[in-house]
């Protein structure tokens, strides 16, 4: 009776995972977590290794090679600061840059403020079949490459081009001239061409950012007797800022880093008037076999890039940064 009444009185051990300490249940989830980062990293690892290998390592190799005066064979010599200093005081690269800051006129501010505006148009006749048929035509640009943009706008603006033809039949026959090849036309008329290319993509964004806006905003708007204009500066500017800050980053990096085009219209002629770094880069490197000098370009455009676009998203994003 007495060992009946002990064996019940005795507390029962829960089996299973029931059964484990306080500790070893922390250990087990300790582990669970652990691989399930170590699946993580194992997903993300093959994306990494190609941005290391293709974005860092040549990054970094860049940075050594402009500290040297190297021709890409022969051994290379140090030459600390002096490709540096040579990017800054030599005309020929700063008049370079100085291009690529004019052509953000042209690739950033133009086809956002176009963008905008179309797509303040277009969502007023969403509803429409004409919304439809205006998104693909200002879209359609972004997805033709840029070397045959360039080829295509290179024909348009030759001398008996499309261009000079309409300004014949028009009258205006005394302001035709070779686009491309006259020195005072020739970057805006690149410009022109990275504006037709940028406006789709700028267009398309805006469009996203203005769907997520409230329509009852407008209607308490109109209910208060604004007006189109009102309506436009009050809440779609405010409610497409995030979409605005990325279109003006993206196109203010593809300005300032911008070569396809260039190359394929003009290669930086007639002299020196459509040159741009990226051009620039690309002769230093593999016409003038100056790997250094390319090297220390490519590090300066690169800085150039940071110091214009951080601010410019910091002053466009406003609070939300």
């Amino acid at each position: 009776m007495t060992e009946l009444r002990a064996s019940a009185a005795a507390p029962v051990k829960p089996a299973g995972a029931a059964a484990l300490s306080d500790s070893q249940v922390l250990a087990r989830r300790r582990r669970r977590r652990m691989l399930r980062s170590l699946s993580a990293y194992g997903l993300v690892l093959p994306a990494a290794g190609f941005y290391i290998f293709f974005v860092l390592r040549p990054i970094v190799l860049s940075a050594q090679f402009s500290f040297y005066d190297w021709n890409g064979i022969a051994p290379a010599t140090w030459v600390g600061f002096d490709n540096y200093i040579e990017v800054f005081s030599n005309p020929k690269l700063v008049g370079s840059i100085l291009n690529a800051f004019e052509l953000i006129l042209y690739f950033s501010v133009i086809p956002v403020v176009i963008a905008l505006l179309a797509a303040n148009v277009i969502r007023a006749i969403a509803t429409g079949r004409l919304a439809t048929v205006s998104r693909t035509v200002l879209f359609l640009p972004q997805v033709i490459p840029l070397v045959a943009a360039g080829i295509m706008w290179s024909w348009q603006l030759s001398t008996d081009g499309l261009v000079n033809q309409i300004l014949r039949l028009i009258g205006l026959g005394g302001l035709t001239r070779a686009w491309l090849g006259d020195f005072t036309t020739a970057l805006p008329a690149v410009g022109v061409i990275g504006a037709w290319v940028q406006v789709g993509l700028c267009l398309v964004l805006i469009l996203a950012g203005m769907t997520k806006i409230d329509p009852a905003l407008y209607e308490a708007a109109r209910i208060d007797g604004a007006g189109p204009i009102r309506e436009f500066l009050a809440i779609t500017l405010p409610g497409v800022r995030q979409e605005v800050a990325v279109c003006v980053t993206v196109t203010v990096i593809s300005a300032l880093a911008s070569f396809d085009i260039i190359y394929i219209a003009t290669q930086g002629g007639p002299g020196e008037s459509t040159l741009v770094p990226g051009l620039q880069i690309f002769y230093l490197a593999f016409y003038q076999r100056e790997i250094g000098m390319a090297s220390a370009f490519a590090i300066v455009l690169m800085a150039l890039v940071l110091v214009v676009v951080l601010p410019l998203q910091r002053i466009l994003r406003g609070r939300e940064s």
